[in-house]
C-alpha cells in the first residue's frame, strides 16, 4: 500500500455544447465531490479539479447551426455550467476552461515534447474534403446512409440510431454536413500517438498493477488491450482548437481527446504556482472520476501521453461509472430527454440534497440505472423526510419542550447507550471504507443509519412517556439525541453538505472535525440549540407531476421536428391529374367494420349518388363525431373490396406531422356534389 501526502481529483470535462444533466451528476461530479469534501474533512491535502471541454466538432456544429461562432456558444455554455456546478454545491477548487489562453500553451508544450522525443508517427491518409467549402471534414462533418441499418442521417463516426460506431468511409452516400455537396477524398498528414507501441507496459501497468480496479474499468480495459491497440491521430484538420504548434502544421488543430485531458494540468497551474508538487510527485495519488465511455481516454490514451512525456504521474484510480438513464430510456440531450441542472436548481430552490441523495442512492457504479420522478419523490418523503428529517425535528422540538432548548446534564449509560457508541464507531468505518473505496451508496446507506439509529432509540425509550416518570432517564436520552443529530451532520458533510451546514446552524455549532465523529461530548450539556426548522419538505404529486408532463412534450416536440416528410412522387402529367374527379360529400352514417381496428364503413351522399366507402380513420375518429362532416371524396377510384364490403371512392386525408390523419374539409357549407380543381 502506497502512503500518499496528496490528493490530485480530476472530474471528465463537460463539453461546453450545452448545460449539465442528471447523467453527468450521477456518473462523474457526485462522486467526486464526495470524494473530495470527504478527503478535506480529513484533513488531507487535496485539490479537485474541473473545467469545460471547449472545442471538438459538436461546438462548431452547434455553432454553424445557430449562426454565431464557437467562441459564442462556448461562452454561453460555459457560464451556465459553472453556475450549475456552483449553486449545486460542487466544491471545485477551480473551474477552469479550455479556451483559456494557459491551456493552449500547456497543451502546445506538451504536444512539443512529445514531437521532440520522436513519439509520434507520421502519417499521411486520404480524409474526406468537401471542394465547395475548401476545407476537410471531420466524422462529425460527414453523414450518409448507415450500413448496419440503414438509418440516412448516421454520422461518420456512429449511427445514433442503431449505436454503431462507424468510420466515414463505411458511409453510403456520403454528403457534407455544411455544404450538403458529395465530399472527396484527398491527401492530408497527421500525427499519431503509437498506442500499438505501447501495449505491453499498459498490460502490466493495467491488467497486473490495477487489479483493484472497479470490474467495469478493468473489464473494458482488458478487452481493449486484448483486442490490440493501433496508433491514434492526436491531430486533425479543423479551424477550431489549440493549433498544432508546427510550421508545417498549417490549418491543423490538437485532437480534443489529447488536448481535453492536458485541461486538468491547465487548470492547475491556473490554480497555484505549486502545481508541479501534484503532477510530478509520487507521493501525489491522482484520482479520474469518468463516465463509462470515457474509460479508454483516461485509462490507456491519458496515461500514455503522460508516461511518454516523461515527468508526470500517473493515475491511481479511474473509478468510472456506468450510465444513468432517464424515466426507462437513455438520457438524450439531441432529443431534450434530460433532466436539466439549471432547471431543476430553478424549479426546486433550496432542494440541492434532495438531488444530491436521490442520485448518489442510485448512482451507477457496477451497472446502468434509471432515474424516475416517481423514485426522486420516494426517496425525499420516504426517506429524508421520514427518516433524517422525523429523527432530527424530535429530538430538537423535544429538547426545545422539556428544556427550553438547553442541552441537559446525561445520566449513567445503560446498555442501550453503549450499544449506540458501538454502532457509530461501526458506521464512521464503514462510511470510510466504501468512500475511499468509491461505494459511495453504500457509504451514504450509512451515513443515514445514524438517524435509523436515533429513531429507533426515541421509539424504544418513549421519553414522551418518560418525562412523567423518570425526567432524569429522559435527560441522558435528549443529550444522546441531540448528539446523534451532530454526528450525523458531520458524517453526512460529504453527500449531503446544505442539510449538514442547516443542521449545525440549527444545533449552534462550528462544524466539528470528522475525526471527532464518534465522541459524544461533540455539544457540551447546557448548550443553548437555536430554533428548530424542517430539515427537509415533502414533494407533492403535482410538482412531479409537472416534471414528468415536461418531459413528455419534450418527447413530443422532439418527434414532431424529427417527422420525416414523405418524399415527392414521381411527376405526372396534367392530363393525368385531371381525370380525378373529386367531389364534396356528406357523411350520412359511419360505424366500426368488425374485427377491424382502423377501419370506419362510412355511407356518404356524393350529390350524384349515395355510396359506401370503407376508410381507415378508425384511429383517429369515433363514428359518432364524424356523422354529418363534410368532405373530400375522391369518386371515380375504381371498387375495392375490403372485409367483405365494397368501397366506391376513397375519403381524402392529410397526414399530419405527428402522423395523425385530418379530413380535408370545405371552409364552409357546400353543395354536395361541387367538384374540387
Amino acid at each position: 500500500m502506497k502512503n500518499f501526502e496528496r490528493h490530485l481529483v480530476t472530474s471528465a470535462l463537460p463539453y461546453a455544447n450545452g448545460p449539465v444533466h442528471i447523467g453527468h451528476l450521477a456518473g462523474v461530479y457526485i462522486p467526486a465531490d464526495i470524494y473530495s469534501r470527504y478527503l478535506r474533512l480529513k484533513k488531507e491535502d487535496v485539490i479537485f479539479i474541473g473545467g469545460s471541454d471547449e472545442h471538438g466538432v459538436p461546438i462548431t456544429l452547434k455553432a454553424k447551426k445557430e449562426g454565431v461562432s464557437p467562441q459564442e456558444i462556448v461562452d454561453r455554455y460555459h457560464s451556465i455550467i459553472k453556475k450549475s456546478f456552483e449553486d449545486f454545491g460542487i466544491s471545485f477548487d477551480i473551474y477552469s476552461r479550455t479556451s483559456n489562453k494557459i491551456h493552449h500553451e500547456t497543451a502546445q508544450e506538451f504536444f512539443l515534447t512529445l514531437y521532440n522525443k520522436g513519439e509520434f508517427v507520421e502519417k499521411t491518409s486520404m480524409q474526406f474534403y468537401d471542394e465547395a467549402e475548401n476545407q476537410f471534414l471531420a466524422d462529425r462533418y460527414i453523414m450518409g446512409t448507415c450500413p448496419k441499418c440503414g438509418a440516412e442521417d448516421a454520422y461518420g463516426d456512429q449511427c445514433e440510431k442503431c449505436g454503431s460506431s462507424l468510420s466515414p468511409e463505411e458511409l453510403i452516400n456520403p454528403r457534407s454536413v455544411i455544404s450538403g455537396n458529395k465530399p472527396v477524398l484527398k491527401e492530408t498528414k497527421h500525427w499519431y500517438l503509437p498506442l500499438d507501441k505501447y501495449e505491453d507496459e499498459l498490460r502490466k501497468w493495467i491488467l497486473e498493477d490495477h487489479k483493484e480496479w472497479k470490474p467495469n474499468v478493468y473489464g473494458q480495459c482488458k478487452s481493449w488491450i486484448d483486442s490490440g491497440l493501433f496508433p491514434r491521430a492526436v491531430t486533425r484538420d479543423l479551424d477550431w482548437g489549440v493549433k498544432v504548434p508546427l510550421k508545417e502544421a498549417e490549418n491543423k488543430v490538437l485532437y480534443v481527446w489529447f488536448d481535453a485531458p492536458i485541461g486538468y494540468i491547465s487548470a492547475t497551474k491556473e490554480l497555484t504556482p505549486d502545481w508541479e508538487k501534484y503532477w510530478k510527485n509520487e507521493k501525489t495519488k491522482m484520482v479520474c472520476f469518468i463516465g463509462k465511455d470515457n474509460i479508454v481516454f483516461h485509462c490507456i490514451i491519458f496515461p500514455s501521453m503522460l508516461k511518454h512525456e516523461g515527468t508526470y504521474i500517473l493515475p491511481e484510480n479511474v473509478p468510472a461509472n456506468e450510465f444513468l438513464n432517464l424515466e426507462g430510456d437513455k438520457i438524450s440531450t439531441s432529443r431534450n430527454w434530460a433532466v436539466w441542472l439549471h432547471e431543476y436548481l430553478e424549479e426546486f430552490p433550496g432542494k440541492q440534497d434532495v438531488l444530491r441523495y436521490a442520485l448518489a442512492s442510485n448512482m451507477p457504479e457496477t451497472k446502468d440505472n434509471d432515474f424516475t420522478w416517481k423514485d426522486f419523490q420516494a426517496k425525499n418523503n420516504n426517506e429524508l423526510v421520514a427518516i433524517m428529517g422525523n429523527f432530527v425535528n424530535r429530538a430538537l422540538v423535544l429538547t426545545s419542550k422539556y428544556y427550553n432548548g438547553i442541552i441537559p446534564h446525561p445520566g449513567a449509560d445503560t446498555e442501550y447507550e453503549k450499544e449506540i457508541r458501538n454502532e457509530i464507531l461501526k458506521i464512521k468505518e464503514n462510511i470510510e471504507k466504501n468512500i475511499e473505496n468509491f461505494k459511495f451508496r453504500e457509504a451514504l446507506k450509512e451515513a443515514v443509519n445514524i438517524t435509523r439509529l436515533g429513531n429507533k432509540y426515541l421509539a424504544d425509550t418513549e421519553p414522551w412517556k418518560l418525562i412523567k416518570t423518570d425526567g432524569e432517564r429522559v435527560k441522558t436520552i435528549m443529550y444522546y439525541s441531540i448528539q446523534l443529530c451532530a454526528l450525523s451532520a458531520i458524517l453526512a458533510e460529504p453527500f449531503l453538505p446544505f442539510t449538514s451546514n442547516k443542521l449545525f446552524v440549527m444545533l449552534n455549532i462550528e462544524k466539528p472535525e470528522w475525526e471527532k465523529a464518534v465522541q459524544f461530548d461533540i455539544i457540551p450539556a447546557g448548550h443553548k440549540l437555536n430554533e428548530p426548522e424542517l430539515l427537509f419538505e415533502r414533494i407533492e404529486d403535482d410538482k412531479i407531476e409537472f416534471q414528468i408532463g415536461k418531459l413528455m412534450k419534450a418527447k413530443e416536440e422532439n418527434e414532431l421536428a424529427n417527422k420525416t416528410v414523405i418524399p415527392q412522387k414521381e411527376i405526372i402529367t396534367y392530363d393525368d391529374f385531371v381525370k380525378q374527379d373529386i367531389r364534396i360529400a356528406t357523411i350520412l352514417e359511419a360505424e366500426k367494420v368488425p374485427k377491424a381496428d382502423k377501419l370506419l364503413k362510412l355511407k356518404v351522399d356524393t350529390g350524384i349518388d349515395i355510396r359506401t366507402i370503407v376508410s381507415g380513420i378508425a384511429k383517429y375518429y369515433t363514428p359518432e363525431e364524424i356523422i354529418g362532416k363534410q368532405v373530400c371524396v375522391l369518386v371515380n377510384l375504381a371498387p375495392r373490396t375490403l372485409r367483405g364490403i365494397e368501397s366506391n371512392g376513397m375519403v381524402l386525408m392529410a397526414e399530419d406531422k405527428d402522423g395523425s390523419l385530418k379530413f380535408i374539409s370545405p371552409e364552409s357549407l357546400s353543395s354536395n356534389g361541387s367538384t374540387v380543381s
